[in-house]
């Protein structure tokens, strides 16, 4: 049975990580080269050395492509499809009931993969806010005019 054989080393871009903790609050990093990532499937475990996390476990939550795309569990493959649903990810349905035919991503991260969505299961020593940083406001400088 002929499929996709995807090169993972050749070409990959930098992915956005948006790692989300237990309290709610998520954080953004941006690795230059996800071939790290390439071949893992939505709701594997990785490592958070390979996000800089030191001692952190993370579960691939979610993601999407370069064309904004969103994965789908269920879709087997790496690469994007063509599906007909009536609900779920990436499903927008106009009436209750009605079916639409909508591309999504498949589960698989490959090389067009441009942001991961990822969910801590085991914390390390440092928290996330320490390792980000909390970002402050900006104050807004009034003029007079």
């Amino acid at each position: 049975m002929g499929g996709l054989k995807l090169n993972y080393s050749r070409n990959m871009q930098a992915i956005n990580l948006v790692i989300g903790d237990k309290n709610g609050k998520s954080y953004s990093k941006k690795i230059e080269d996800n071939s790290e990532f390439a071949g893992k499937k939505l709701g594997e475990m990785i490592k958070g050395e390979l996000a800089g996390l030191s001692g952190y476990e993370l579960k691939i939550t979610g993601g999407s492509n370069d064309a904004g795309f969103p994965m789908r569990a269920e879709i087997n493959l790496a690469g994007k499809k063509k599906i007909y649903a009536r609900k779920g990810i990436g499903i927008n349905a106009k009436y209750k009931g009605n079916f639409v035919r909508k591309t999504v991503a498949g589960n698989t991260v490959y090389q067009k993969t441009s942001q991961l969505n990822l969910a801590v299961v085991k914390a390390g020593k440092k928290s996330l806010e320490e390792t980000f940083g909390k970002k402050e406001e900006v104050d807004k400088i009034e003029t007079q005019g």
